[in-house]
C-alpha cells in the first residue's frame, strides 16, 4: 500500500510503500489485548508487602487463661484478628510476568501498527531532525503537521537536537525505533514513523 511522505513542516514529499503484511493486516482486538496485558504485567514492581503474624514485633504469650473469661479462646497477640496483628492472607514481594510467545508478541506489533493505519493515525515523514533544540520551533512543525497527541518513532538513535525539544512538549513521545511496541502506540492518538523507521520495521519482520 502506498501513503503520502510528509516533511517535518507539514509540506509533501512524495509517497513510501508500506508493506501489506505489517501495515494492511485485519486488527485482532484479542491479540492486541494480550500484549497490552502482558506489557503492564511486566512493569509492575512487585514490592508491595505486609507482615505476617510470624514477621510482627509483638509477645507471643497467652494473652489470658484459656478457661472462665466469657470470651472467645485466644493465643498470640500477633494473631490477624487483633489491631496491630499481623495481616492475613496480605501482598508479598513477587513478579506480576507472565509468559507471552515471541510469535505473538511480534503479531501484536504488526496489529497494532495495522490498526493506526485504519483509523487514520499514521503519519510518515522523510526524516527526524532539528539544526537546533528549540521547544517552540518543534511545537509550531507539529501544529502544521497537524499532530498534538502523537508517538514520533525516529531511526536506530534519535536525533539529540529533536529529543531535546520534544520533551518539554506535552503528549508526545519519542522513541528510537528499537522502542517501539503495542502500549505506547494505542496510547497516542496519532503514530509519527520516520521513512527510516519504516524500513527498519520491515527489515525486521522480513
Amino acid at each position: 500500500m502506498k501513503i503520502d511522505l510528509k516533511t517535518l513542516e507539514g509540506a509533501s514529499a512524495g509517497s513510501v510503500e508500506l508493506s501489506d503484511d505489517i501495515f494492511g493486516l485485519e486488527p485482532r482486538a484479542d491479540i492486541i489485548h494480550r500484549m497490552v496485558l502482558w506489557q503492564l504485567a511486566k512493569r509492575q514492581a512487585g514490592t508491595h508487602k505486609t507482615k505476617t503474624r510470624a514477621e510482627i514485633a509483638r509477645t507471643g504469650k497467652k494473652i489470658y487463661r484459656q478457661k472462665g473469661t466469657g470470651g472467645a479462646r485466644h493465643g498470640s497477640a500477633r494473631a490477624p484478628i487483633f489491631r496491630g496483628g499481623g495481616r492475613a492472607m496480605g501482598p508479598v514481594v513477587r513478579s506480576h510476568a507472565h509468559d507471552l510467545p515471541k510469535k505473538v508478541r511480534a503479531l501484536a506489533l504488526k496489529h497494532a501498527l495495522s490498526a493506526k493505519v485504519k483509523a487514520g493515525g499514521l503519519i510518515v515523514i522523510d526524516d527526524v531532525k532539528l539544526a537546533e533544540p528549540k521547544t517552540k520551533v518543534l511545537a509550531e512543525r507539529f501544529g502544521k503537521l497537524g499532530v498534538a497527541n502523537a508517538l514520533i518513532i525516529g531511526g536506530a538513535q534519535v536525533e539529540e537536537n529533536f529529543a531535546r525539544a520534544a520533551r518539554n512538549i506535552p503528549n508526545v513521545d519519542v522513541l528510537p525505533v528499537q522502542g517501539i511496541n503495542v502500549y505506547d502506540i494505542l496510547r497516542r492518538d496519532t503514530l509519527v514513523l520516520s521513512k527510516a523507521a519504516v524500513e527498519a520495521l520491515e527489515a525486521r519482520f522480513k
